[in-house]
């Protein structure tokens, strides 16, 4: 009887796996985009938390102010970074029922 139970869990399990692994792939596909300075600057990250590309337009780049631009940066690729563990974090909920797992996303 117990066994029967067992048998059943690590199936789900083993399905778990297999449905969160293809979803990494895909994840590793999405994009998600931040900007910052009214969209002077703009960070692409994927699902795998890999900055795709940084955008600067001309006018945000001043030479006499060259610490407000490294903020817009840093600013445009901490929010991006953050939209991209968030959208991890929703789809891969999807998949565990919401429970969190510890070490996976």
């Amino acid at each position: 009887m117990f066994g029967g139970n067992m048998q059943k869990m690590m199936k789900q399990v083993q399905k778990m796996q297999t449905d969160m692994a293809k979803m990494q792939e895909e994840l590793a596909e999405r994009t998600v985009e931040s900007t910052a300075g009214g969209g002077a600057i703009k960070v692409v990250v994927n699902g795998k938390n890999e900055v795709l590309s940084i955008s600067i337009a001309p006018e945000a780049v001043d030479p006499d102010d060259v610490e407000m631009l490294q903020d817009l940066v840093l600013t445009a690729v901490n929010e991006a970074l953050r939209k991209s563990q968030e959208m991890v974090a929703q789809e891969m909920s999807k998949i565990t029922g919401g429970v969190k797992i510890p070490g996976l996303f």
